[in-house]
């Protein structure tokens, strides 16, 4: 995009005083608003080498726009505009700006990431990250994040869903892979989640479609495909999804790590996707966040449950010696017992769920080694059986994945926590016998994640949505 106009700057701070007056002009024609936005966008590609050096400097441009009087008269004709130059631009650095730009104003307002959805803009991200890769690093991570934030907060079609080849998701597979020895470089976490919210869109496009979706033949999910095909060279990804999980406090990217959990315990070839001794760490993840959900918490802890049950049920963790059999039963115990104060109220679906892990071979045999306590349980799935309140296996399978598939919840809501909230008592305190023969995970040998000691709460990466707010960032530094 090319506008021909004349600066000669001696200093950085004459660099920003310039785009000052370049995003305040008051324009009252679209004509008027196409050159402010070639004028913005040529100047700021112009000085990018000089002036703006990192992702801060590029961040600071956006907002630069984004508060603008240009923009704050203009916003929807604004916007418009630098989604068509999304479409159309080839040049790297004037992509950098465009992306950077899309992606502070859309964690803002939702409306930008749909109308980048409904101009065409996902086959064309996807073309982009694909194509890109050896562009600046930066533009790459960028294009990764808007990929990852439009595709979360809505359906994308089935036909560009139908786009996603198998070259690109392996290309997502070997950049985690490629950075295995830094889990905290800043590539990690972005395609991790960008295979996450494909995942995602694979199980709503086939198990809840959409209203207006015609009926077609259900797409093949390239991520689990991918695993059940390649599995065993992409262990770092399933390694860092449990680091994830154990981080995660956003509500919304738990649930999306429980989805692909779900959907590799219940596919046949990706059973044993996970080493044992990672699937031990995920027990203690799980048991830990299923205890520190408040009783309130409801549907997040049905989907916890519906992950638990294929978890025990299909992996290694069937195979002796069980880990963690004791502190299973107890915390059964404790989810269907009306007495709990720890959960509460008992509703029907957690207590369907929860008979159904205690179907689990290793679960509910040698009835000599089962807590006193655990009898109540047996009490009840008796009683349950005889009443006729048990599903059918390839009923309960068919309604945990559509209830899996839909279960969602808006970005940037966080998981509430009883141990941070000061809620109850401590996690360690609510199930207090343990075996010493579980012992600890051995974390310093072999293959495998190494559990981390901290809760919820814990920041991802670098970067992450620090810029996100409502305001701008740089109002602190008197920038309008």
């Amino acid at each position: 995009m090319e506008f021909e106009v004349s600066y000669s700057l001696d200093n950085e701070q004459q660099f920003w005083d310039e785009l000052d007056d370049i995003v305040s002009a008051h324009c009252q024609t679209h004509a008027l608003i196409d050159n402010a936005l070639r004028a913005y966008l040529s100047f700021t590609t112009n000085y990018k080498g000089e002036y703006l050096q990192s992702e801060y400097d590029i961040a600071r441009c956006s907002y630069k726009l984004l508060d603008s009087a240009l923009f704050v008269a203009h916003k929807d004709y604004v916007r418009r505009q630098i989604v068509y130059c999304l479409l159309q631009e080839d040049a790297a650095d004037t992509l950098h700006l465009i992306v950077s730009f899309l992606l502070y104003d859309g964690r803002q307002n939702d409306i930008t990431f749909e109308m980048i959805n409904e101009e065409g803009g996902f086959p064309r991200l996807l073309e982009l990250i694909l194509c890109r890769k050896d562009d600046d690093a930066g533009l790459h991570r960028l294009l990764l994040e808007l990929l990852y934030e439009m595709s979360r907060i809505q359906r994308i079609r089935t036909e560009e869903l139908a786009l996603i080849a198998d070259d690109f998701i392996i290309y997502l597979f070997r950049i985690i892979e490629e950075l295995s020895d830094d889990a905290n470089d800043p590539y990690h976490y972005p395609v991790i989640r960008v295979l996450l919210v494909l995942n995602e869109q694979y199980m709503v496009s086939t198990h809840d479609p959409g209203p207006d979706q015609a009926p077609t033949a259900p797409l093949t999910n390239q991520v689990i495909k991918t695993l059940a095909l390649h599995g065993s060279a992409y262990k770092t990804f399933g390694e860092n999804l449990i680091l994830l999980l154990n981080r995660e406090s956003e509500t919304s990217l738990q649930l999306l790590i429980l989805k692909l959990l779900y959907l590799l315990f219940t596919t046949r070839s990706t059973y044993e996707y996970f080493y044992t001794n990672d699937l031990r760490v995920l027990v203690d993840v799980m048991i830990r966040n299923l205890l520190d959900l408040p009783s309130d918490s409801t549907a997040l802890r049905h989907t916890y449950l519906r992950v638990l049950y294929p978890l025990l049920a299909h992996t290694q963790l069937q195979q002796a010696p069980h880990y963690k059999r004791e502190e299973l039963l107890k915390l059964l115990e404790m989810m269907t017992n009306a007495r709990s104060a720890h959960f509460g109220a008992v509703d029907e679906t957690t207590s369907r769920l929860v008979r159904r892990i205690l179907r689990v071979p290793w679960l509910k045999d040698e009835e000599e080694d089962i807590e006193p306590g655990s009898g109540e349980i047996a009490r009840r799935m008796l009683g349950a059986d005889l009443l006729g309140m048990e599903l059918g296996k390839a009923r309960e399978s068919t309604l945990s994945v559509v209830e899996v598939a839909a279960h969602k919840e808006k970005p940037g809501v966080q998981t509430p926590s009883r141990e941070k909230d000061g809620i109850g008592h401590g996690i360690d305190e609510v199930i207090t016998h343990r075996t010493r023969e579980d012992g600890p995970i051995d974390h310093g040998t072999g293959n495998g994640v190494a559990l981390e000691p901290s809760g919820n709460g814990v920041t991802l990466g670098t970067n992450e949505h620090v810029l996100g707010d409502e305001k701008s960032p740089f109002e602190v530094e008197g920038e309008a």
